[in-house]
């Protein structure tokens, strides 16, 4: 398990290709969505395949990429790709930072510089971190995944692995969000002791997505807005999500072969959820730069990884989860959760208090699904304030 150095080279035949499939896009035919109703809008996904295609600069992003230390490594015969930032400061922790899906590992771009060399943004050089930013399995550079039982809970597995046995970290913290936050709070579940904390945008009683009808997110749904009685508000917060969970979990395959062909599709696919999940009102670029968008989605195209990112939802069912103890907090490792408004769930969240050991509870009224991202002084501050009294 020796990790090796690389740079992101793609090579400008991909490159050409991509060109070459967005001029030949056959569009589909569209009435009445100006508004998004039916699914992702023609006349904006026309203005951002428009920019793809004369104004988007890859190169630009993969120098900025490459300003960072990448590397691969291979753990139970899954390849990890790993962004490594050294941490500025009298003590740095190493922490481990995961996204979910449709984000990637430069989701956490705007948060890098700040985490790991406070000193230089205006911060304490005492609140450094050390950061190891992994692209999860199957997806970016952590790809081709060629082997099936790979999930969030397994991923906790290989993160221990990485960050103590390649790494040499005894001991480290975590943070994530999405299936980030799952394979975060896995970590401080089964491995406390390895644990000096965790933080977490996102905070699910675990496991998730078990029962006859893991796909549904109407039992997710009355599970985490249990005692509510907007149930306007949590039908609303149900249809936000149920369609890509659905197709994601039962037809993974099916949906693969369309959008694995397609930059336009797989656009279209993803920038929808980008917009219907983070804190934007309705326009995605209140939230996220066209490059922003164009970016994280060759980051899918050019990598080859979307049909295994999203085979992550269908081993989510079969994750293996077994209870470790009978015990109050179920989750013993010091944790913070910041937890952003507009992306909630209707309904209590005093649950939270007796699940985990929590050193850090904080609601945001601004910011939503991809927090790092959308409002990263927001995760810098509540990462800082967490982890500073377990130094």
């Amino acid at each position: 398990m020796q990790p090796e150095r690389f740079a992101i080279e793609i090579p400008q035949a991909r490159l050409d290709d991509l060109q070459r499939r967005l001029a030949q896009t056959a569009w589909a035919p569209e009435i009445a969505n100006a508004d998004w109703r039916y699914g992702t809008s023609g006349r904006y996904l026309r203005e951002l395949v428009g920019y793809w295609r004369d104004g988007y600069d890859w190169r630009a992003h993969e120098k900025a990429m490459n300003a960072h230390e990448h590397w691969r490594v291979t753990v139970d015969g899954v390849p990890i790709h790993f962004l490594r930032v050294p941490g500025q400061g009298p003590a740095p922790i190493p922490l481990v930072l995961t996204h979910g899906w449709p984000w990637t590992f430069w989701d956490f771009r705007k948060v890098l510089g700040p985490l790991s060399d406070p000193a230089a943004h205006g911060g304490d050089p005492r609140d450094a971190f050390e950061l190891i930013v992994p692209s999860l399995p199957g997806y970016a550079f952590s790809t081709p995944l060629e082997k099936t039982g790979v999930n969030w809970c397994s991923t906790a597995d290989l993160w221990l692995k990485l960050m103590r046995d390649v790494l040499g970290f005894p001991r480290f913290a975590a943070h994530g969000g999405d299936w980030g936050a799952l394979v975060t709070l896995q970590l401080g579940y089964k491995y406390p002791e390895a644990l000096i904390g965790i933080h977490s945008t996102h905070g699910f009683p675990l496991p998730p997505f078990q029962g006859e009808r893991p796909w549904s997110m109407a039992e997710a749904a009355a599970a985490l807005t249990a005692g509510t009685t907007d149930h306007a508000a949590a039908l609303e917060w149900e249809k936000r999500f149920v369609s890509h969970v659905a197709v994601h979990m039962l037809d993974p395959q099916t949906l693969a072969f369309a959008l694995h062909d397609s930059p336009v599709g797989l656009a279209s696919w993803l920038v929808e959820r980008r917009r219907s999940w983070s804190d934007c009102g309705g326009d995605v670029e209140r939230r996220f730069s066209k490059d922003d968008l164009l970016t994280a989605i060759s980051l899918y195209w050019l990598t080859d990884s979307f049909a295994s990112s999203i085979r992550y939802y269908a081993e989510a069912p079969n994750a293996g989860w077994k209870p470790l103890r009978d015990t109050q907090p179920a989750i013993p490792t010091p944790t913070g959760l910041s937890l952003f408004r507009p992306d909630l769930p209707p309904g209590p969240r005093e649950w939270m208090k007796g699940y985990f050991d929590l050193r850090l509870l904080r609601e945001h009224d601004s910011g939503g699904h991809f927090a790092p991202a959308e409002s990263p002084e927001a995760v810098i501050t509540d990462l800082r304030d967490t982890f500073r009294p377990l130094r």
